[in-house]
């Protein structure tokens, strides 16, 4: 398999960055993950746009083009046989001293790599968990899609290896955040929901493209503060991201769900597939 390490194309095995990146000292990096179907990679401008913005935020100096980053995904899915696969595009702040450093980085190490996704033939159900590790809040003022993934690592580990589990977090007051590896929404009487960006929640790519087709849909969408109670009376959940597209909740806790039968899920993945293969 093939990545692409500033500026080259190389074999994985042969990849190497110095111990001295901040990205690995401090954790001082921002990454995107998203997927390529058919060689075309979905909802890329929208990806580069948290991306940049993430690298402004951290004093990289730094910001990635829609062409220039095509380019890279093209070349590299040509290299390793892929026309439908996960990207990964991780920046992080590159070589520098020891200790903390307050001027800006203006070598960044860019690195980006794929893998073969599974071919799913059915829709896949989750199993909601309710967390008990509560949710950090942002490092700064909005949370990034940050090295720091502790907090993820350590909620993954509460629910353990099963795939088709996926715990929701709460905030430190009891608000519904988000999950693990997802945004979460669920429908009642026909509107749908979702926590509000301020229980400090990443505004995800896919949560935000979601929201746009439902409110396309004549949906009427909410964000706000929500205790766990909501999601227990809810008529539909279901999460969101950009590899697993929408994923919808059969069970949480002693409650069952439509599932992959919901009526809402079903008609925001039908829009979902038509906007892919547009």
């Amino acid at each position: 398999m093939f990545i692409y390490l500033n500026g080259q194309f190389l074999e994985k095995e042969k990849a190497m960055i110095s111990p001295f990146d901040h990205g690995y000292m401090y954790g001082l990096g921002v990454f995107e993950t998203f997927r390529t179907y058919d060689g075309y990679p979905f909802l890329l401008e929208e990806h580069l746009g948290r991306l940049n913005a993430g690298l402004k935020e951290l004093l990289i100096t730094r910001a990635f083009e829609y062409e220039e980053v095509l380019e890279i995904i093209e070349k590299l899915s040509k290299l390793n046989g892929l026309k439908s696969s996960y990207i990964r595009f991780n920046v992080s702040a590159g070589v520098g001293d020891i200790g903390l450093q307050t001027e800006a980085y203006d070598e960044p190490t860019v690195i980006m790599f794929q893998k073969q996704l599974p071919s799913i033939s059915k829709v896949v159900e989750k199993e909601a968990v309710i967390l008990q590790l509560t949710r950090n809040t942002p490092e700064t003022t909005y949370r990034l899609k940050s090295h720091h993934f502790l907090n993820n690592v350590a909620a993954k580990r509460e629910v353990g290896s099963d795939s088709t589990k996926e715990g929701i977090f709460l905030t430190d007051k009891g608000f519904v955040a988000e999950g693990v590896t997802s945004n979460v929404f669920w429908v009642k009487n026909g509107v749908l929901y979702t926590p509000a960006l301020q229980t400090g929640i990443l505004n995800g790519i896919t949560r935000q493209f979601v929201m746009k087709l439902a409110e396309k849909a004549r949906m009427e969408v909410e964000e706000g503060l929500y205790k766990r109670y909501v999601l227990e009376e809810a008529d539909e959940i279901f999460f969101t991201n950009s590899i697993q597209e929408i994923v919808p909740v059969m069970k949480m806790e002693e409650k069952h769900f439509p599932g992959k039968s919901g009526e809402y899920f079903n008609k925001l993945s039908q829009l979902y597939k038509r906007k892919i293969y547009k």
